[in-house]
């Protein structure tokens, strides 16, 4: 799977260039809490429509009749490697590629990875380089987008994707391109960058007409880019070198030098490169094009009612003018009563209420819940695995109660925990346990008892989801209480990782 994307251009048409994607999929997932966290971070949630954002991505870097494209290559964090696996597989899409980070450190380093990466594999490999948390319904004005870009490459150029401007926008950055070349067909050459603008400032550039928003979207040769780091960037460049030589295939994921990755700083791609380089040009892209950056954006961007409302099917406003009401939990309902301007999203652990003009802020919040060490912040009662999800239904001094969802043919590792015992009682499907020597079946309406210290394991071996209820006792009963002996996972020894 790591080189599936070397297969060149056989059976393609002989002028149809073939680009790998490159889907950046980290994110710490700030901006639309407390639906999107650190530990679940938005591009993996269905914020929009019936796929996650993601997945959205990942369509849209399919081939077509304009544009040829491999399978992709994936650059994500070790907590989100099945995930990533498992909802491209959803969708019937080769994972291609997916590599793991040890730990974030912004952009400039996860595509500068990728792009050494592919040039290891392809010499001429162009990389197309795409968040994964956009929205772009328009996948043919896309294609034909990056289609217009391709003959800057032959000129060994660096190419920006630029959104054309809607309204006067404070966030998200701007592209200053030359007035020479706006409106001409292809691309134009790049003047600046510029950082988040005031209102004041981002209405005078809408109207002068020459920037576009900065998308993120970039297009190159891996070896234009991998230049442009040993020129402006060394350090960087020598430290990825080395994190990729270090690297250690992981089952399908190949896992990034931890130590070299560690000493790298925390950059942004625009600052590393975009910001220096001298052969940079920008193709405008003037269809529909928005990165969900704000709760501001998600109402903007979905069906309202007659009164500028949107709701969520399990909420209701009356007398409310440009509201945005949302409730994730099924059993909750949400009632805004005289509301105008407001945005009130309601999760099973945490209710966010803010004016709709403050939408950016809500990274303020993250930031004052962190530093009361309060655990919404970053983490979900819902904790996602390879093997399934569990969430904590209730906790007191000496227990805890959890909720499990096994898929259908996976399997928990083979383990033991020094500090509790464990009661499983199966509610749905057909649970086979190991205890010690012991393998028995449970069924739905039976229980079982693991002791302290007892080796065992849980499976499902059926064709349909097992749910159970799993009561933990014990003087400390912390994720970390895991020593595994076997897991088809690769998690080995004491861990806490998923």
């Amino acid at each position: 799977m790591l080189a599936s994307f070397v297969s060149e251009e056989k059976g393609l048409p002989v002028k149809m260039t073939c680009i790998l994607p490159v889907i950046l999929a980290g994110g710490s997932g700030t901006r639309l809490w407390p639906l999107s966290r650190k530990s679940y971070p938005k591009q993996f949630s269905n914020v929009m429509g019936d796929k996650t954002l993601f997945q959205q991505t990942a369509q849209r870097l399919l081939s077509s009749e304009n544009i040829s494209f491999h399978a992709p290559i994936t650059i994500t964090s070790a907590d989100f490697r099945f995930i990533v696996g498992e909802q491209l597989q959803e969708l019937g899409i080769d994972p291609g590629a997916i590599l793991l980070e040890p730990e974030p450190k912004n952009t400039a380093a996860s595509i500068l990875a990728a792009s050494i990466f592919a040039f290891e594999k392809n010499k001429s490999a162009i990389l197309l380089i795409s968040p994964s948390d956009h929205i772009m319904p328009d996948k043919l004005s896309f294609h034909k987008t990056v289609e217009a870009g391709l003959p800057s490459l032959e000129k060994r150029k660096i190419v920006t994707f630029g959104i054309e401007p809607k309204y006067p926008e404070v966030g998200y950055g701007y592209i200053e391109l030359s007035k020479d070349f706006v409106g001409e067909p292809g691309a134009s050459e790049v003047l600046r960058f510029v950082e988040k603008p005031n209102l004041i400032k981002a209405k005078n550039m809408f109207e002068t007409g020459n920037y576009v928003w900065n998308a993120g979207i970039f297009m190159f040769r891996a070896q234009e880019i991998i230049d442009a780091f040993k020129l402006y960037a060394p350090e960087t460049f020598n430290l990825v070198e080395e994190a990729i030589c270090s690297a250690v295939v992981d089952l399908d994921f190949l896992r990034l030098g931890k130590e070299p990755w560690s000493k790298l700083s925390d950059v942004s791609i625009d600052y590393a490169i975009m910001e220096k380089a001298q052969n940079l040009v920008s193709v405008q892209y003037s269809s529909h094009w928005s990165d969900l950056g704000s709760w501001e954006a998600v109402w903007r961007e979905t069906k309202k009612d007659k009164y500028g409302n949107v709701m969520s099917s399990n909420a209701h406003a009356i007398d409310c003018k440009n509201t945005l009401l949302r409730s994730d939990n099924s059993k909750q309902q949400i009632v805004g009563l005289g509301l105008e301007d407001i945005i009130a999203i309601a999760m099973e652990d945490a209710v966010l209420v803010i004016d709709k003009d403050r939408s950016q802020d809500v990274k303020d919040v993250v930031s004052l819940l962190k530093k009361e060490k309060i655990v919404q912040a970053s983490i979900f009662p819902k904790d996602h695995r390879p093997w399934g999800w569990f969430e904590s239904l209730s906790t007191g001094n000496r227990f805890q109660v959890k909720r499990i969802y096994v898929k259908p043919g996976a399997s928990l590792s083979l383990q033991s925990h020094k500090h509790r015992s464990e009661h499983w009682i199966v509610v749905e499907g057909t649970a086979t346990v190991t205890i010690g020597e012991d393998v028995m079946s449970i069924e739905e309406g039976q229980s079982v008892y693991v002791p302290l210290r007892a080796k065992h394991r849980l499976e499902n071996k059926n064709s349909t989801p097992l749910l159970l209820i799993e009561v933990q006792i014990g003087g400390y009963l912390g994720e970390d209480d895991i020593f595994r002996y076997e897991d088809k996972y690769s998690r080995m020894g004491d861990s806490h990782s998923n």
